[in-house]
């Protein structure tokens, strides 16, 4: 392994140098941190020049966090630097290979937290993995995290192995050193007139802060509580132990078939099921439609999801705590402990005219169970979703306005945006304690970005958090949260 870190930093060097003065980036990043190729290798017509003819990607960046609790007791810092190689040969009858090597260090020590406090951590555990470091005092990731064949036939793509899949709750969420990756098979198809259609098989993931592939929904593997699913959003009662004595598999899938159309004229109409077989399962419908009103196109959107219990909720119960069953439900809030039938639903309204987009959005969480998402798409997200929250909870309410600001679109300044939105959200207190409900909040959110060249790129990340104190008297929710991440593409 430690070869494989060595030759990694050496590539990523090399390959910057030669790339350094290259106007044209191959990738850029969106605003949420998803790459998007500008050059992909063209056709060939034999196998040599597959390979000779490929194209690498390479990224350098970094990251570092720091969360100023009001209990001063969960302080935490967090800093990464690293990078990823990634190769993709060129299509030969259609069929191509991609692969991606990633790499992270945390290799300031006074800017990481001691290696027996590394569950402090919030969102800077992403720079490092728990368990590695918890096992062996290892604060670097190395992880092939995509490796997948693709086959391409008119508009329609299939891939076979590692990598990204995006659609309503499966995201790479690419915002750290590492994305969120998936094994298994997914096909996206364009053929259909103003349609897209896309559908995944999986039978593992890797989370952003892990080297190691796992099952997609298991929390713990039997031996910790970090070296299985533990993303922010997962259901803590879906145990490795649970499951084995309630007689469910440890080797779950995760199945998802998603349709977008654009048909009607300035209406976009997106559904998704998502499901793990004998687990639970969700269907999402959403509509946006853009009016035109003068110089603003005005968007009015709405979203509905429903949740189904499949089987999860006698094992694990109602809550993401985990620590809801049909003895205790009551007493802590939720009408049934051992059920996991949900329903979300969100609306928004969008402005936008020229450099400036602006958002209004609502969501609520029906008053029965809270809503299982730990594939790092977040179900609030676009509407009412602000950093490092979890507001899918039952019974959660909240209320958000964002802007967003194109200097360099305004001929203001060229390069830089900014984005702030702030939210309000309205938590169920009967539902604290064994529910691992919060407190009522509010957060405000600001995103500062300049792109320095069209390869570079830094970005400034401020949360405010004011929350009220918990039922049992202490503030456990306020916290300030700074982040500073540059990005170099080549």
């Amino acid at each position: 392994m430690k070869i494989l870190k060595i030759s990694l930093i050496a590539a990523l060097v090399c390959a910057a140098s030669v790339s350094a003065d290259d106007a044209k980036p191959k990738r850029s990043l969106k605003g949420n941190m998803q790459e998007v190729y500008n050059t992909l290798p063209k056709s060939v017509d034999n196998l040599g020049a597959a390979f000779t003819e490929g194209v690498f990607y390479g990224r350098l960046r970094a990251n570092a966090f720091r969360w100023d609790w009001k209990d001063k007791d969960q302080d935490n810092k967090a800093f990464g630097a690293g990078g990823s190689i990634l190769y993709k040969t060129a299509p030969l009858y259609g069929i191509s290979a991609t692969a991606g090597l990633y790499y992270s260090n945390s290799p300031i020590s006074n800017w990481r937290q001691s290696n027996n406090s590394v569950g402090e951590v919030k969102s800077g555990k992403d720079t490092f993995s728990r368990y590695n470091v918890d096992k062996d005092g290892d604060w670097e990731m190395a992880v092939l995290a995509q490796a997948y064949l693709q086959y391409n036939i008119s508009k329609t793509d299939f891939k076979l192995g590692r990598h990204t899949f995006e659609s309503a709750l499966t995201a790479s969420n690419d915002t750290k050193m590492i994305p969120n990756t998936f094994e298994g098979v997914s096909v996206e198809s364009k053929d259909l007139p103003d349609t897209t259609l896309k559908a995944a098989y999986f039978t593992a993931q890797k989370l952003r802060d892990h080297t190691t592939f796992h099952d997609v929904l298991t929390f713990n593997d039997g031996t910790s509580n970090w070296n299985n699913n533990d993303d922010s959003g997962v259901h803590k009662g879906l145990t490795y132990k649970r499951l084995q004595d309630s007689g469910k598999d440890v080797d779950n899938e995760l199945i998802v078939v998603a349709a977008s159309n654009k048909s009607i004229p300035n209406l976009k109409v997106d559904a998704t099921y998502t499901a793990v077989p004998d687990m639970v399962s969700s269907l999402i419908g959403e509509l946006n439609y853009a009016i035109p009103v003068g110089g603003v196109t005005i968007t009015p959107g709405v979203r509905y999801m429903k949740q189904f219990d499949d089987g999860a909720g006698k094992v694990g119960g109602a809550a993401l705590s985990g620590k809801i069953n049909a003895a205790n439900a009551r007493t802590n809030g939720y009408k049934s402990g051992d059920s996991l039938d949900a329903s979300l639903w969100m609306a928004r309204l969008v402005a936008s005219v020229g450099a400036f987009k602006g958002l209004v959005g609502y969501s609520k969480v029906e008053d029965k169970a809270d809503i299982v998402a730990p594939w790092r798409g977040f179900p609030t997200g676009g509407y009412t979703r602000a950093m490092a929250q979890v507001n899918w909870r039952a019974n959660a309410e909240t209320m958000m306005v964002e802007a967003k600001y194109d200097f360099g679109k305004a001929n203001i300044l060229d390069g830089f945006t900014a984005m702030a939105r702030y939210a309000i959200q309205d938590s169920d207190e009967k539902k604290q304690g064994n529910g691992g409900g919060q407190a009522d909040l509010s957060i405000f959110h600001m995103d500062l970005k300049q792109q320095i060249t069209p390869q570079l790129d830094a970005k400034f990340r401020l949360g405010i958090v004011t929350a009220d104190s918990r039922v049992s008297g202490k503030d456990e929710d306020s916290y300030n949260e700074y982040r500073f991440e540059v990005n170099y593409l080549f």
